[in-house]
């Protein structure tokens, strides 16, 4: 396996009124299974499509294990990377069993049959699918034929292995059961991995980083916790995990792990690595619920999730979201606490700032 690197990587299609991937830097290291994050069109996919190959950067670099891929002057056609490649669709041989399915890599790159049958055999062991191997893939379940695109990527030991939305068509039950499939699967390979997902539940659960993705850049590179107790922006806390965001004023008051705001009507100690932070993160498990809090709100929904309840909680005209261990009346008037939430200095906001304050 080897280290994968995007510098300075950019790419504009034709007719386009902005980048599709804007001057992308990220270091992925031999072994890493990482996940690009992010909604529809934030540029995941093409980065993913430049990486095999399918696609030339308008600038920048891709370099694997120290070899240029892609650059200005330089270009490895995907054939010769080296890269396996796991599709949503599966892409499968509808007329080839699961054994031909996976033996075709090596038929192209002319392996001797003996070398074929050995390495499609530990391939199919693997995914644990060594007694489907004559079997069609019409014969197959979703998940089966998943792991049958699996073993066919894995049969020609890539150098790294892409994965685009490779869990989208599994209803939620076999979604579940296949996340344990990959996370073993990259235990047992310790294979080079970039998972493409929109699904933030997915890319939590599996990789050791994520690159969260917004309008062809990486707004944040961190590990799942890291994103998920201290977002590096508002879009970054509005698009991974549950809660709200919201702006507070700083009153430069320090601690030695944080800061002092006034949010919500009320003083706060907050996580922060800033002095003057402009807004906070506060995540369900931040609110507490108790008669005594200093704040006061009215439950305005409720859904239960199985062993608890998710309240969306109304005061001071935002909506704080809480777990309780019993269900609550619509309208009923609750006392909360916040603690440990985090707190960040968003740049952007400055600038939303400015133009507001042009237009007035």
């Amino acid at each position: 396996m080897a280290e994968l690197r995007f510098s300075n990587l950019s790419k504009q299609f034709e007719g386009s009124a902005r980048p599709a991937l804007a001057a992308v830097d990220a270091s992925i290291a031999s072994g890493e299974f990482i996940a690009l994050l992010g909604p529809s069109g934030c540029g995941k996919t093409t980065l993913l499509r430049l990486t095999a190959g399918f696609e030339k950067p308008s600038a920048g670099r891709i370099s694997l294990g120290g070899e240029v891929m892609a650059d200005e002057t330089h270009f490895v056609p995907a054939e010769a990377r080296e890269i396996g490649i796991v599709f949503q669709s599966y892409a499968l041989w509808p007329h080839k069993t699961v054994a031909q399915n996976v033996s075709f890599p090596l038929e192209v790159r002319r392996v001797s049959r003996a070398e074929r049958d050995r390495r499609v055999a530990e391939a199919l062991a693997l995914t644990g699918l060594r007694d489907f191997a004559a079997r069609m893939p019409a014969q197959l379940s979703g998940g089966q034929r998943q792991r049958v695109a699996l073993a066919r990527c894995l049969v020609f030991e890539p150098r790294a292995m892409l994965l685009d939305e490779p869990l989208a068509n599994l209803d939620l039950a076999l979604r579940s059961s296949m996340q344990e499939v990959f996370r073993a699967f990259h235990r047992r390979i310790g294979a080079t991995m970039l998972y493409v997902t929109h699904d933030q539940g997915e890319a939590l659960a599996l990789a050791d980083r994520i690159a969260v993705m917004e309008s062809g850049r990486i707004r944040q590179f961190a590990a799942p916790e890291v994103l998920y107790r201290e977002p590096a922006d508002c879009f970054v806390a509005g698009f991974v995990g549950d809660g709200a965001v919201i702006p507070v004023r700083a009153t430069g008051e320090s601690m030695p792990d944080g800061t002092i705001i006034e949010v919500l009507g009320q003083r706060h100690a907050v996580r922060a690595r800033c002095a003057a932070p402009s807004h906070v993160s506060i995540r369900p498990e931040n609110v507490v619920i108790r008669d005594s809090g200093p704040l006061r709100g009215r439950v305005v929904g409720q859904t239960y999730l199985g062993g608890r309840f998710r309240l969306q909680v109304e005061l001071g005209g935002e909506t704080l979201v809480a777990y309780a261990t019993r269900r609550a009346r619509l309208g009923e008037a609750l006392g909360l606490s916040i603690e440990d939430a985090w707190a960040f200095h968003d740049p952007e906001s400055e600038t939303l700032m400015a133009r507001a304050l042009a237009h007035a």
